[in-house]
């Protein structure tokens, strides 16, 4: 009988995922590998070739990676690179040596359309392997979108209002821009659910294009790095309130060996959840403290409190209310908001490690994880501005006295919490390294991924012993990257593979354009003025 295989070099980004394939190669071990299902699966490519014809060959040929090369043994007739006319020759051919693989192979082909079909039909989803429940990941989900970014949302209200009313649009804004980011997540997942990727590159390169499938990877890989970077930092100056280590540097090595290693070793989402759990009650804990704090008046002129409370971090008030939010200032705001949800480059590993994944129930899991991080975001940004006004610092639990022993015990909550975020985090950049590299899935074995996280957090270490301060990086990378990550690339993609939805993916993509390019105008003339 004769045996048909692909011999597409690109096999792991095929748009028949389901189907298994071999790679055509001289040696008798290789040539003994050709499965039944390998069989089926470029029969029904020939088939598909068979029937479409001229144009509608090459405008569906891209599509259909099987269709650039195909090997016939057991027949005179090999082609690679196949043009569509020579396609056809090819066919004719070998129509002697496949008939004698239909009888077998018929029974099968049903098997096979359903293999293919639930991926390139539009509305249908791909069902894969995961095991982690919806509760599980929610409380990934949690942690990896909440950080301690939250606790600066405060100083963004100062940035159009200083009255109190001016809490009511904030918290508008912060549930809209929450959504937008929810829609988006979803998104990338719906994406690989009609192509049948498993990361984020193969999403761009199976809807978009594989030559340029490295342009998201180095946006991922650069937003990451400078989030695992930024937490490093804080980590080095936050753990020394609580740690008898005074060397900086000598905290920051301890931290790393002793904690992050071990919990950046852990390979897959489910086992992080136990942590992410204990560093979501942390941050829940810092949003109750606050909310305490502000109900009971305990920052109000003349309690002991304030008086241990430096001048300039006393509460100030003045009369721009809600209307100030449609002054020109609210789109600082805006801009903050827009990547303050950032977690987009997992979706795809959220989506993977679901049980049972279809997209109705990965959207249960993008409605829990998201609705309780806009719920303590509206509520951090809320209580934080109405105790402290527009004297609301950066980083709001630095305006609590140091003798406030719930506050205390926040800070140490937002470390813990810092320390439980960045496994999930790192992930992601680990992820990037190796999607960069190209190193598939199945190649990613225990001691790559060891040697990989050792090798990555060792250069995320080095860098944050020698810097101290990367706002402007972090900021400027997070208005340009994020918001392509966030808006621009799930839109971009969302519209190829599902032409229907072309109009409000164009929306969403735009505003992620225009958001961005506000965003890092501000962020160039916020520095220009503090320098």
């Amino acid at each position: 009988d004769a045996s048909i295989t692909c011999s597409d070099n690109y096999h792991r980004q095929n748009w028949m995922r389901g189907a298994h394939y071999t790679t055509t190669k001289s040696t008798s071990k290789y040539s003994k590998m050709i499965s039944r299902r390998c069989t089926r699966c470029c029969l029904l490519a020939l088939l598909l070739s068979a029937a479409l014809s001229g144009s509608h060959a090459s405008r569906f040929r891209h599509k259909v990676p099987a269709l650039h090369g195909l090997s016939v043994r057991g027949g005179a007739t090999t082609g690679k690179g196949t043009k569509p006319a020579a396609l056809g020759k090819l066919i004719k051919s070998g129509v002697d040596s496949v008939k004698t693989s239909v009888a077998t192979t018929t029974s099968n082909i049903g098997e096979t359309v359903q293999r293919v079909i639930p991926i390139k039909k539009l509305g249908v989803t791909q069902v894969g392997g995961g095991t982690a429940s919806i509760s599980d990941l929610t409380f990934n989900l949690v942690k990896a979108i909440v950080g301690v970014g939250v606790l600066s949302l405060p100083s963004g209200i100062v940035a159009f209002g200083n009255a109190p009313s001016a809490v009511i649009p904030a918290v508008i804004l912060v549930v809209i821009m929450g959504t937008i980011s929810a829609i988006g997540f979803s998104l990338i997942a719906q994406v690989c659910a009609k192509t049948g990727a498993q990361t984020y590159r193969e999403a761009w390169a199976l809807s978009v294009s594989p030559k340029t499938s490295w342009i998201p990877t180095v946006c991922a890989l650069g937003k990451t790095f400078l989030a695992c970077l930024s937490y490093s930092m804080v980590l080095a100056d936050s753990l020394r309130a609580f740690v008898p280590i005074e060397s900086r540097t000598a905290m920051l090595w301890s931290v790393t060996a002793v904690v992050l290693l071990p919990l950046c070793w852990k390979k897959d989402l489910k086992s992080l959840v136990p942590f992410s759990i204990l560093g979501v009650l942390g941050m829940i804990y810092t949003t109750l403290a606050m909310a305490f704090r502000y109900f009971h008046g305990s920052y109000q002129s003349g309690s002991p409190l304030l008086k241990a409370v430096p001048d300039a971090l006393k509460p100030t008030f003045g009369s721009d209310g809600w209307q100030a939010v449609f002054r020109p200032q609210s789109i600082v705001f805006v801009s903050m908001l827009s990547t303050a949800y950032m977690c987009h480059f997992n979706s795809p590993k959220f989506y993977r490690e679901l049980k049972d994944n279809t997209i109705a129930r990965f959207n249960k899991l993008v409605a829990y994880g998201f609705g309780v991080a806009i719920l303590i975001s509206a509520t951090v940004a809320a209580v934080g501005f109405a105790t402290f006004g527009s004297a609301s610092d950066g980083f709001v639990l630095n305006n609590y006295a140091e003798n406030d022993l719930w506050i205390a015990l926040s800070r140490f909550a937002v470390s813990l919490s810092l320390v439980f975020s960045y496994p999930i985090s790192f992930q992601g950049l680990r992820d990037g390294v190796l999607d960069l590299v190209g190193t598939p899935m199945e190649k990613r074995t225990n001691a790559v991924l060891n040697q990989s996280t050792v090798a990555i957090l060792l250069v995320v270490t080095m860098l944050a012993t020698v810097l101290k301060d990367v706002s402007f990086v972090v900021a400027f990378g997070g208005a340009t990257l994020g918001n392509l990550l966030v808006y621009v690339y799930p839109a971009l993609m969302f519209g190829i593979v599902s032409p229907e939805a072309r109009v409000p993916s164009a929306i969403l993509g735009i505003t992620g354009a225009v958001l961005g390019l506000i965003g890092s105008i501000l962020c160039i003339k916020g520095s220009g003025g503090a320098h």
